[in-house]
């Protein structure tokens, strides 16, 4: 649950042209509706949370946090990218995992883009759906 919201927290600097209230929301679960509506809240417990974790990975948390959010709306992102996956909340306080390779892509119908996780033992494929003008939400597994 924090995983996802914490992926979604993680782009909110992508503004994308699918709408979230819109496409979104015949493809997201039921369970994960809830969680969305009730980002603010989620994501603040979470935040919480992790600052009962590792005191240097809390200060990269609140320094990743202190940016400014910006729009990519007019950015192409496509190509190859580092990206990493921060986890606040949960069976842990704070995880803050190592670089991975990434690759940005065109979905496919000209409407977002598609990011595959390509390195480690993890990996995710999904697709960013625009939640505002620096926010968007993505939807993977």
């Amino acid at each position: 649950m924090i995983a996802r919201l914490l992926i979604a927290a993680g782009v909110v600097c992508f503004a994308l042209p699918a709408l979230a209230d819109g496409e979104v929301q015949k493809l997201i679960t039921p369970a994960d509706k809830v969680r969305l509506d009730k980002y603010d809240e989620t994501r603040n417990a979470a935040l919480d949370e992790a600052k009962a974790g590792d005191a240097a990975e809390v200060k990269q948390l609140d320094a990743l946090l202190a940016k400014p959010l910006v729009s990519f709306s007019d950015k192409d992102l496509t190509g190859n990218w580092q990206c990493r996956t921060i986890k606040a909340g949960g069976l842990s306080p704070l995880v803050i995992y190592g670089w991975f390779k990434c690759k940005v892509s065109d979905d496919g119908d000209g409407s977002g883009w598609m990011l595959e996780k390509i390195t480690g033992s993890q990996r995710t494929k999904g697709r960013f759906f625009d939640d505002g003008e620096k926010r968007s939400i993505y939807l993977g597994s």
